[in-house]
């Protein structure tokens, strides 16, 4: 898909939490032309009459990047939560880069210390330093741990109880909208403003205690800290007993080395947002406000 005057965006992911915000913002923007991708082709008529123009991309069939790639100026990169997204990342760079692909947005990981060891944090670093020797331009977002956890992926909060895995360490927070509207603004201004740049999100920073007692004073419903050591985290996201993901394994890890203090940069408060929609991060209150209904249907 090409435009003669506007740079086409392609959105990974878009039918995700964070695909899906970002998408609708960028659909709002006259100075680009938006494209999503799927892997399921049912889905695409619908993607195509909510945004204008869908593609089908299949990230386990690099044979479908081509296609998919054409006329695409930039690009948001957005992983799977398997190990395989290693080999994916890869082969969408390998693509990008014969397609021309002008600029990568890839959204990573809270790594302000090169010398980490959490596996599923090492292979965003990893994937960051392919995408900067492949010659595109880019751009690096750095979360840390999305308040959408508490009633998304992970379902932290669950009858009234807020289960988390890093015992009574703080970790700091980003408000998914906040990152999603950070990266509309990236996608727009394009890499003459961006190019090079690593943005960090991390607007606060709290422990379990801390969250509960948050939500019980937005809610007005009790809610209590149900802390559990790291190996519980396998345990109760483990579908098959048999395997586990090294994906999965490495996100214990992660709370492994976050409890011994490995990671214990994991609780830096470190704030990006003012620079990109010229204000600060939400806090989890804010946050909490505006989820209200959500959160007590959890209690």
């Amino acid at each position: 898909m090409a435009s003669s005057n506007k740079p086409t965006v392609l959105v990974l992911g878009a039918t995700g939490q964070l695909g899906k915000i970002i998408a609708d913002g960028l659909k709002k923007k006259d100075s680009v032309t938006l494209s999503v991708a799927t892997r399921k082709r049912e889905q695409l008529p619908t993607l195509k009459e909510k945004y204008g123009h869908a593609v089908y991309l299949d990230f386990d069939d690099p044979r479908t990047f081509p296609e998919a790639l054409k006329g695409v100026e930039r690009l948001f990169l957005l992983t799977g939560y398997t190990v395989d997204m290693l080999v994916q990342s890869k082969a969408i760079v390998d693509a990008a880069k014969k397609a021309h692909v002008k600029h990568i947005v890839h959204l990573g990981v809270f790594t302000p210390e090169e010398d980490c060891y959490d596996p599923h944090f090492a292979w965003h670093q990893m994937i960051e330093v392919y995408i900067k020797a492949s010659g595109i331009s880019y751009t690096f977002l750095h979360p840390n741990c999305f308040m959408q956890n508490l009633s998304g992926f992970y379902s932290m909060v669950k009858n009234g109880k807020v289960r988390f895995y890093a015992n009574d360490k703080k970790l700091g927070w980003i408000a998914l909208e906040d990152v999603a509207e950070a990266s509309v603004k990236i996608l727009t201004e394009g890499p003459a403003k961006h190019h090079g740049k690593d943005y960090w999100f991390s607007t606060e920073s709290l422990n379990l205690d801390e969250i509960a007692w948050i939500l019980t004073e937005v809610t007005g419903k009790k809610f209590i800290a149900d802390s559990q050591p790291p190996e519980q985290f396998i345990k109760d996201f483990s579908v098959n007993v048999t395997y586990v993901d090294p994906y999965f394994i490495g996100v214990q890890k992660f709370f492994e080395q976050v409890v011994d203090g490995r990671m214990a940069y994991i609780a830096e408060v470190r704030d990006d947002a003012p620079l990109l929609i010229g204000r600060k991060g939400t806090t989890l209150k804010e946050w909490a406000k505006l989820h209200k209904d959500e959160l007590i249907a959890l209690a």
